[in-house]
Order: structure tokens, then sequence, then C-alpha cells
């Protein structure tokens, strides 16, 4: 294993030295020697290096050169304190987000070490410190506000009074296949998920603060991505939770399309993938995780894979319009967010958008434990209604959605 890892590591470097990094390499080399100060200086380089271009056109072999150098500086940074170990696993969680996958197994290896290390020696600090943190208040967030009159008042108009979502209770997957996927007709089921242990697991934020508290995760924030003051942040799991009660907007922070299981593997466990998703002999593409206060908002857009989203905790409002309308919905010019519509459901300018403003639409809302099947290219739009935690299964197959191209 060692051998293996370090033959990865010696290619690696060659790669980066054909690509004219040689100070990096130098830095490298000297941070496996033991010098922190080199390993500092090698991330460094490399964070400069992936932020030098966009992300699709960054060379693979300077990811894996990030993940190099933040496994040298946890090695070099962690010692037996609190907050060497706080260091070392912001370190190892940094190269996972922004690293490349080459060296994928080592830095899981070396932060389950620090978490084994972690738990070995602070049980009961983490326990009182969780304890510490508002947990009635997360218990009324998931509840958030039932009464309709007031939810209506947060939606777009027109909400609810139209065809809603179809709704079924779980339903074999041939009469899934044969009902909505094959026909691509989005439809709610309930009562598929109540064996996993998230449904019960993470109404406890104690538990969420022991098993992810001191994990570094990406949040946007503010209102939507399609704002000009959207941003992105770098924040421990903890800051998160701290920050889902702050009533200012315009700092509204979501954990949004982010594959957390992938990152903290014991939220994995509380999960199992549906079986819906091998529909069409389906091909995992992604599981995501999507976790924020009340309020937060997806503007209306479109993905091209098969979409099956599971309201773990609280509850959303959807709004789907099918691909045969997305002219009529005026899809933003700029590539990266050709995906997304001009048209902002909340303050619809009818005069400017005028084609959208008659289209029939289907809505509804997402409870605790339902799953939503949304096929490829349908527009959909999204609020959440209470502090919520979402899972999205995304999967393809060999046939293409009908109204690509």
């Amino acid at each position: 294993m060692a051998t293996g890892c370090g033959e990865k590591r010696a290619a690696l470097l060659r790669r980066i030295t054909e690509e004219g990094g040689f100070a990096f390499v130098a830095s490298a080399e000297k941070a496996a020697a033991g010098d922190v100060r080199a390993a500092e200086a090698a991330r460094e380089m490399a964070w400069e290096q992936l932020h030098s271009a966009p992300r699709d056109e960054v060379g693979a072999a300077w990811r894996d050169a990030y993940a190099l150098a933040c496994l040298h500086v946890a090695a070099l940074r962690g010692g037996a304190g609190d907050d060497d170990r706080r260091a070392a696993l912001r370190a190892l969680d940094m190269g996972l987000i922004m690293g490349g996958g080459l060296l994928r197994a080592e830095l899981e290896d070396a932060i389950a070490r620090v978490v084994a290390d972690r738990r070995g020696g602070r049980d009961g600090d983490s326990e009182a410190a969780a304890a510490a943190g508002d947990v009635e208040r997360w218990k009324e967030g998931i509840a958030g506000d039932g009464d309709l009159a007031d939810v209506l008042k947060l939606l777009p108009v027109k909400s609810l009074s139209r065809k809603k979502i179809e709704r079924r209770s779980c339903i074999p997957l041939e009469a899934f296949i044969r009902d909505y996927f094959i026909c691509e007709s989005p439809v709610i089921l309930s009562g598929c998920i109540d064996h996993w242990p998230a449904r019960t697991k993470w109404k406890d934020i104690k538990y969420l603060e022991r098993i992810a508290g001191d994990r570094t995760i990406p949040v946007e924030v503010g209102k939507k991505y399609a704002c000009t003051e959207w941003k992105q942040e770098l924040i421990t799991f903890s800051q998160f939770l701290e920050r889902m009660w702050s009533s200012d907007s315009a700092n509204l922070t979501y954990l949004a399309q982010h594959p957390l299981f992938d990152q903290i593997k014991e939220l994995r466990e509380d999960i199992t993938v549906p079986e819906y998703c091998s529909a069409g002999g389906g091909e995992l593409q992604s599981i995501n995780a999507w976790l924020g206060p009340h309020g937060t908002l997806t503007p209306l857009h479109h993905d091209l894979h098969h979409n099956l989203f599971a309201q773990v905790l609280g509850r959303k409002y959807f709004r789907l319009y099918p691909a045969s309308v997305s002219v009529e919905l005026y899809p933003q010019t700029e590539t990266i967010l050709s995906n997304t519509s001009q048209v902002d459901l909340d303050k619809f300018d009818e005069k400017e958008f005028s084609k959208a403003a008659d289209l029939e639409f289907i809505d509804g809302i997402l409870e605790e434990g339902d799953l939503l099947y949304i096929p490829p290219k349908w527009w959909h739009y999204v609020r959440s209604l209470s502090v919520s935690f979402s899972v999205s299964f995304w999967w393809r197959t060999s046939h293409l959605p009908s109204g690509s191209s």
C-alpha cells in the first residue's frame, strides 16, 4: 500500500515538473522531509494554480498537487491538541473538496484517523458542545409553519391553485417505470424512505454536530445563485448550523448540491439509494445534499439527468414546467447559466416575459419523507418552507431524454 502511494506521488511530481511547476516540486519534497513552511508554501502555490483559470480549464495534475499539499500540511500540523486536529481536518477536507481524485483514498484514510483520534480523546466535550446548541429551535425550525394561508404569502402568484403534482404511496419499480419514467412525468412518492436511519437521526442536532461539526463544507451565501450578490464560502458544519438562525436575508446560507455523503461517510450510512434510480438501466451520477434554513430558494432551472429528490427533514414547495415550454421560459443567454430561466417567479414581470405569463405548470409541497421524481429538462423552482434537509439522486440512462438535441 505504502509503495503504491509513493509511486503515485512520484508520478504526480513528474507531471507537475513537466508543466513547469519546479517551485512546487521543490517545496513538496521539503514538505515530505518534515518542513511545515515548505508544505504551506506548496499548498499556496497549488491554490493559486486552481484559481488561475475557470474550473474546467485547470489541469487535473494541479488538482492532485493541491491534494498532496493538503496531505503534507495535515501530517505536519496535526498534533495531540484539539486545535491541531481541527487544523489537520480542515486541510484534509479542503483536499477532498478542491483536490483531484488521484490521492482521494489517502485523504479519506487520513480523515478517518483524525476523526478516530478526536472521538477517542474528547467524546464528552463533543456532547457538551452540542448540548449547548438550541435543540428546541432546531426541532421547531424543522416543523416550520403549517398554516396554508401563511405559506401562500411566501410563494409566487398562482401557487397551489393549478394542477397538483400527482402523489402516490410507495409503488413497485415496475409501476414507476410504466406510469412515470417512460412517459417522463413527475410524481411524488410517499412512504419510500421511512426505513432510512436519517429520518430519525438527522432530527437530532447533537448527532449532526458530533458527526460533522468540525468538517469544512462549501456553502452558498445570498438569496439565490442567479443574483450578483451571491457568493460561496468554506466554513465548518458547526458554523453553518449557527448561521441557520440569522435574520439577515442578504446572508442567507445554504449547503446546496454538495456531495456531502462522499465527504462524510457516517452520513452516507444513514441513507440508501432508492431502487427507482435503477430505472432504464440507470447509472448513478451523483448524490447531493441540500440543507438550509426556512426561505432558501432555487430559481427556475432544469437539469439534464433524471432526479429523485428525497425530503428527509422539513418541507419544500416545488413548481414544475415541462421541457416543451423551454423557449417561453426565457433561458439565460450566458452559457454557464443557460439552464436557468430569466423569469423571476417571485417578482414576475409580465411585460418583459409575456410568453411565460399563462404557461401551465404543476406544483405541490414536498412533505417530510416524500420522494419527488423530476424527469430530465423539466424546469423547477424550489423554496423551503422550514429548516430543510434533502438528498438528490441524479442518474442517467443510455437513451437521451425527450427534447434532447
